[in-house]
């Protein structure tokens, strides 16, 4: 199987596994990896590691659905595009946040993979949007 394919299956079977499953797509990140959020959303910027956009981006985020029913989660993958080392996801996500209030937006996710790892990933998505999740609850 080439890099792109199994690049390609990695990333699939993460994303799947978390709309079907509700399964962490953590997983899918390395230890040592930067991601950036490319738009003027509140959480816009650099990440210098996995443990660094945990704690600023992904925890508090998922915190914002506690106790949901509907957690956040991709609902239509809409395609998977991969070509060596890079893969990109642009899918339609949605959860109830934890005020009863469904949050909705679009993504794509261009991710540069190693050893079956994202070691460096930048994210594009409706950023006002966002910020009325980021604002209107806090976790």
């Amino acid at each position: 199987m080439s890099d792109t394919e199994t690049n390609r299956k990695i990333v699939t079977v993460a994303f799947e596994g978390w709309r079907d499953r509700g399964e962490h797509i953590g997983d899918l990140f390395a230890d040592r990896m930067t991601w950036r959020i490319e738009n003027s959303s509140l959480a816009a910027g650099d990440y210098a590691d996995k443990a660094d956009f945990f704690a600023r981006v992904l925890t508090p985020f998922g915190a914002r659905f506690a106790g949901s029913a509907e957690p956040f989660r991709p609902v239509t993958i809409r395609s998977i595009h991969a070509d060596g080392d890079t893969v990109i996801v642009y899918f339609e996500g949605r959860g109830v946040a934890s005020d009863g209030v469904p949050y909705e937006n679009t993504y794509a996710w261009f991710l540069r993979m190693e050893g079956g790892k994202v070691v460096d990933g930048a994210a594009f998505f409706d950023g006002p949007h966002f910020d009325d999740l980021w604002t209107r609850i806090t976790p």
